[in-house]
């Protein structure tokens, strides 16, 4: 694996600083078999492929091997779209008292509950009365964590005495494509107890994996979609499905076009798969950094 250089990832191995996130969502960079000790700090890299054990050396004319580690190492670049957090602010919420003096707010009364916008973060979160919060939109969990905790500053300058707790990631959204199409109907029926297949219902395979555990959605085109309860398990489960739908290669321009039409429209949905994970207790105290500009609320 390497890392790259381009806008919104890292230059560097794990240890680099955040960079700001790429227009369409941030990606992780991992190096292989490397100690992961920091996963919510990874933005946006790629990762090479390991190479078949079959593939043998090839040769020029001389009788010298050539190196093609390029060919046998494709760069997949792994795209985090999305990354939900759940947290608790244990008292009660006046939803409607939040409509009438927050900001950026929309009441929906009928469905009991509000949502509430911010801006930097660009993430959205829905508030119930009980005083729990969902957060969706973040690329990072560092992100997703900064992002709750502005929410739970908002509501605390509303006069509500908050205290921020019971945090945790519930679901990561991962992207990726792979450098060739899959042949779905043989790919599936070579891993039966892992992978189902109902084109008539879903123009993708769903792969489920238990550890790490990840719900893959594998498309014909060589997309791929990874629900999972990190940025870590997305990496992990990428490494996981690559050797086994590399079996299965068919040329891209050989899948139909209304397949492809049918998977690009699954692909522009929101996809979300809620999983518990152990929760992260957190301070109750709210601090500075917690705070945003001026011009986030009142514009």
């Amino acid at each position: 694996m390497s890392a790259v250089s381009n806008s919104g990832f890292l230059s560097s191995g794990l240890n680099s600083q955040q960079l700001m996130p790429a227009s369409n969502g941030d990606a992780l960079c991992l190096e292989q078999n490397s100690n992961i000790e920091n996963p919510s700090k990874l933005v946006h890299g790629n990762f090479h492929c390991p190479a078949n054990n079959g593939d043998s050396l090839q040769y020029d004319e001389h009788g010298y091997p050539v190196d093609n580690v390029e060919e046998e190492s494709p760069v997949i670049d792994i795209i985090i779209n999305n990354v939900v957090c759940t947290f608790s602010t244990r008292c009660y919420l006046n939803l409607k008292k939040i409509a009438m003096e927050g900001a950026h707010v929309e009441y929906k009364r009928e469905n009991g509950m509000l949502n509430m916008k911010l801006r930097r973060p660009n993430t959205t979160a829905t508030i119930w009365s009980s005083g729990k919060v969902t957060c969706t939109g973040a690329t990072s969990e560092d992100q997703a964590k900064l992002a709750a905790r502005r929410i739970a500053r908002r509501l605390q300058k509303l006069g509500f005495n908050i205290r921020f707790s019971s945090f945790k990631i519930v679901n990561v959204l991962g992207t990726c494509s792979m450098p060739f199409g899959i042949k779905l109907n043989q790919f599936s029926e070579a891993n039966r107890t892992h992978a189902s297949y109902e084109p008539e219902l879903h123009p993708g395979v769903t792969y489920q994996i238990k550890d790490p555990k990840a719900t893959l959605k594998i498309f014909s085109t060589g997309s791929i979609t990874v629900t999972a309860p990190s940025v870590v398990n997305v990496q992990l489960a990428i490494e996981h499905i690559y050797p086994l739908v590399s079996q299965f290669k068919m040329e891209p321009k050989k899948v139909d076009e209304k397949i492809k039409m049918a998977e690009n429209k699954f692909l522009r949905k929101n996809v979300y798969l809620n999983i518990d994970t152990d929760e992260e207790e957190m301070s109750d105290e709210l601090d500075d950094d917690d705070e945003e500009e001026d011009d986030d609320y009142y514009d």
